[in-house]
Formats: structure tokens, C-alpha cells, sequence
């Protein structure tokens, strides 16, 4: 297993930008695809983006599509979130994810997942 630990949640204005960052322990980061799942209050955990094992290829969710982008850089066994022009309906926890080595890439499903961080708050406020 590897570890995940997320940072730069915040509290940022509607129409900001934020960039999240997710470091991950072990020398075998880039054998597994990542992603970006969200949880907001009261609703279930939902998939916002993913990025397979060289960082080629990228996913997202119909709801952030054009405003976030996601990358990983294997040098530096980071996996980041680029968000832009938030919205009060982006308020939630971000959590990174990893699959097993060499798993599934662009899986929405939480299953999919093996490892998880423990999440970052980020709040829109309108």
C-alpha cells in the first residue's frame, strides 16, 4: 500500500482558482493511476477526475470539465488539482486516490480505488 497525503484546501471566493496537491510515499507511484474523488455534506463521494500512469491521459466529470485539470509529476510522487472558476456547488472534501499497481485507469468507481488520503476542505463562498 501507499500513503496520500492532500494540501492546499482553502476558502476561496466564487470565481477563484485553487490548486490541490497530493503526495504520495513509496517508489512505485507511477504504476498507479490516480484520482480526484469529492464529498460534499449529506451527498455521496463522486468522481471529479482522474489521470492514468504517465500522466498521457486524463478524465474528468461533466461537472468540471473545462474548469479543472489535472496532472501528476512521477518525479516528485505528486498528483495535483487545478481548479478554476469555482463554484459554491465545488464546496466539499477533495480526496486522492490510487489504484493497485498497474490498475484501472479512469475509473469513476470509488471501488476502483485501493488507497485513499484523508481529504482536504475546499469552501466556495458566493
Amino acid at each position: 500500500q501507499v500513503q496520500l497525503v492532500e494540501s492546499g484546501g482553502g476558502l476561496v471566493q466564487a470565481g477563484g482558482s485553487l490548486r490541490l496537491s497530493c503526495v504520495v510515499s513509496g517508489r512505485t507511484f507511477s504504476a498507479h493511476a490516480m484520482a480526484w474523488f469529492r464529498q460534499a455534506p449529506g451527498k455521496e463521494r463522486e468522481f471529479v477526475a482522474a489521470v492514468s500512469w504517465s500522466g498521457g491521459t486524463t478524465y474528468y466529470a461533466g461537472s468540471v470539465q473545462g474548469r479543472f485539470t489535472i496532472s501528476r509529476d512521477n518525479a516528485k510522487n505528486t498528483v495535483y488539482l487545478q481548479m478554476s472558476s469555482l463554484k459554491p456547488e465545488d464546496t466539499a472534501v477533495y480526496s486522492c486516490a490510487a489504484t493497485p499497481p498497474y490498475g484501472r485507469i479512469g475509473a469513476r468507481s470509488p471501488a476502483d480505488y485501493r488507497d485513499w488520503g484523508q481529504g482536504t476542505q475546499v469552501t466556495v463562498s458566493s
